[in-house]
């Protein structure tokens, strides 16, 4: 029998993916989700470290710690690793002003891995099969300034991590990305290390430095507030 007589003798449903698979971007865009299964399989199953044990790992690493948080950091996030969670890490490491500053590098390095494989494994398929709200939708991304990407970071739509691969797979540019995605991340970065270096050294913490992750709910309420005036000015200037 040949492959063309086995294929019709299949459901539609599976001739239908086994059509796709054979296009190169539907197979690069089916390793994206595969990856994002398996990383949230991964996430359900390998138990978390104690917070309170990090700084011994730290001082085992020296003078490379700073550099290993930062990409270390990176890749949890890029494994969809909560930023909470990575950023509570840092501040029980380095304390709150150092942990700070390299979660926020973690989460710049995520941001820029996360768009890449994205962009390489998901933007093609994507682009070829938008159409006429997507299509809108997916231009919207395009035309995104940091201002945008504020927009969508700081709703709670979905983990640090996935927002970055999500937005490989638009049109959306790199820069603006980037920026937008370091900017919404800075108040959370600033209070969750607070409290991270409470947890390791709990004399040694000023609990005001945690006052800064409220600007996140601020922030968070004005934007969608600016966002949901001018949604209503565009409605009624299109009536």
């Amino acid at each position: 029998m040949t492959g063309a007589a086995r294929l019709r003798r299949r459901p539609p449903g599976l001739r239908r993916c086994v059509r796709l698979l054979r296009q190169p971007s539907a197979r690069r865009f089916a390793l994206l989700l595969v990856l994002l299964a398996g990383f949230g399989v991964a996430l359900l199953l390998v138990p978390r470290p104690d917070l309170g044990e990090l700084p011994r790992l730290a001082d085992s690493l020296g003078g490379y710690a700073p550099v290993a948080a930062v990409v270390g950091g990176a890749l949890l996030l890029v494994a969809l690793v909560p930023r909470t969670f990575v950023t509570l890490a840092a501040g029980a490491i380095f304390g709150p002003v150092q942990g700070a500053a390299y979660a926020l590098g973690a989460a710049l390095l995520a941001a820029a891995l996360g768009f890449a494989v994205g962009r390489l494994l998901g933007r093609q398929f994507v682009a070829e099969r938008v159409r006429g709200r997507l299509a809108r939708l997916d231009g919207w991304f395009a035309r995104q300034s940091v201002f945008g990407v504020l927009t969508v970071r700081l709703l709670p739509i979905a983990g640090f991590g996935l927002v970055s691969y999500g937005y490989g797979t638009t049109g959306a540019r790199l820069l603006p990305f980037l920026a937008g995605s370091v900017i919404a991340a800075a108040p959370t970065a600033i209070g969750y290390a607070a409290i991270g270096a409470a947890v390791s050294s709990p004399d040694s913490i000023n609990w005001y430095a945690a006052a800064p992750a409220s600007l996140g709910l601020i922030a968070s309420a004005i934007i969608i507030h600016r966002w949901w005036r001018a949604e209503r000015q565009r409605r009624a200037g299109a009536s």
